[in-house]
């Protein structure tokens, strides 16, 4: 194979050509001619048996020269990449081929480059940092969400009231006609949760069990198309009404839901955790920021096969959540109910700041210097073992190094900046929203 007429684009993408000589296109076209000839006719002969000479008489012979190349791009490509040390990104495209006079091939390509990124400032970056505190109101909140969760629940020879729970049967109708699935026996519902539809529940209040009762309400505009925005009586019975009973606030309550002996150390151990979380919080809302900042002040192009990829890796990911791992990307937009288009559309922005965000930390990493170390690899791994509870060892042959090593070095290099950056106080929220709007939107180079 010889690459030649090498040309790079100021937009990110390479155009060059792979020529590959006669006897491996030969070869080649020999692998497409035995692949096809089962489904090739050719009259005088049985299906699948006409020589490749004969087939190619009465067809042309150029009949199997597409498949040899489709055959052939793929090792034509990587030798390219390897000879003109390439950094390619996406999938590359065949643009064009031809065939000379000496059954010569020539495969032309265009390809994605890994972008070239400039930086600006990354160290010493400011950004707003909210200190995280606890108050005493939010963990007597917590405290009695964990009573309410650890209630009793009594039955009660009384109309119902805001926060009892009742058993009761109930039918909707719409203009005097019942409609699907507007109908239950013996469902509970809290009252005040929130569960039905709003109005629905505040009407419940002062209805005694085992009486009929009627219930008035305007369905939302946003609801299933068929009832949106229409008028229903519900005709209710309760059958039972149950009064929760909140266990005393004290020591026995701790020992009760808690490890702890006192409801002072279960008091505490909550401050320490919510601190915990909040903090987490504080330290990543700050942490984005400083990569936003520092993605704005960069320069680059970001190629669109690399937003692509990302937005596609998105979809995975919605995939993976929902326990569908390894499910058709077709199908899992049908699932959404979003076509490819609409998705992609959807997700750019977002994908777009990811890819730099990424290009960012590469960056920032080669600037540095940044390496994995073994030591970093083998935390790595017991980091993983310890989440999936799994053998080190075994989690060695299941993890993707190059991947490993790129996350790796990705983490190094924010901490690098996160190390540099320079906590500032936040500025109120109403100061904030005004300078938003009276500045011009930033907009980094690439498109």
């Amino acid at each position: 194979m010889l690459v030649k007429n090498v040309e790079k684009k100021d937009n990110n993408t390479a155009i060059f050509q792979v020529e590959i000589d006669a006897a491996a296109f030969d070869d080649a076209v020999n692998k497409a001619y035995r692949k096809l000839k089962s489904s090739i006719f050719v009259p005088g002969f049985r299906k699948g048996k006409a020589p490749r000479a004969v087939v190619e008489g009465m067809y042309g012979r150029d009949i199997f020269h597409e498949d040899a190349v489709e055959l052939l791009a793929p090792e034509a490509f990587e030798f390219a990449v390897g000879e003109e040390k390439l950094e390619t990104v996406g999938a590359p495209s065949v643009a064009d081929f031809s065939v000379d006079e000496n059954r010569a091939c020539t495969i032309t390509f265009t390809t994605d480059l890994y972008p070239v990124v400039t930086l600006g400032e990354y160290k010493g970056i400011e950004a707003p940092y909210a200190e995280p505190a606890v108050t005493d109101e939010e963990i007597e909140q917590q405290l009695e969400a964990i009573r309410k969760r650890n209630a009793r629940f009594i039955d009660v020879e009384r109309p119902v009231q805001d926060g009892d729970t009742i058993v009761f049967d109930f039918e909707g109708f719409v203009d005097g006609v019942a409609f699907e699935g507007g109908k239950a026996e013996n469902y509970t519902l809290e009252i005040g949760s929130g569960a039905f539809i709003p109005g629905f529940e505040e009407q419940l209040v002062g209805m005694e069990a085992g009486k009929d009762g009627e219930v008035h309400v305007t369905f939302p505009e946003q609801y299933t198309e068929s009832l949106a925005g229409k008028d229903a009586t519900f005709k209710v019975k309760i059958h039972t009404v149950r009064e929760p009973q909140l266990p005393e606030l004290d020591d026995e309550f701790a020992k009760d839901v808690s490890d702890f002996d006192t409801l002072d150390e279960y008091r505490a151990d909550l401050r320490a955790k919510t601190l915990a979380q909040k903090t987490e919080a504080a330290d990543n809302e700050f942490h984005n920021a400083v990569v936003t900042k520092a993605v704005a002040n960069m320069t680059v192009t970001v190629p669109n096969s690399m937003i692509s990829e990302k937005t596609d890796e998105f979809l995975m990911n919605y995939a993976d959540s929902m326990g569908a791992r390894g499910m058709k990307k077709a199908d899992v937009l049908n699932a959404i109910g979003l076509t490819e288009e609409a998705f992609s559309t959807m997700m750019r922005p977002s994908a777009e700041q990811q890819v730099k965000a990424e290009l960012l930390l590469d960056a920032v990493a080669k600037a540095e210097g940044i390496e994995a170390t073994d030591e970093d690899k083998e935390s790595f791994y017991s980091r993983i073992a310890s989440d999936y509870g799994e053998d080190a060892e075994k989690i060695k042959g299941m993890i993707d190094e190059t991947l490993m090593v790129q996350d790796i070095v990705r983490r190094k290099a924010a901490e690098v900046m996160y190390e540099s950056a320079v906590k500032t106080e936040p500025k109120p929220a109403e100061e904030s929203e005004e300078a938003q709007a009276d500045s011009p939107a930033e907009e980094n180079s690439a498109e």
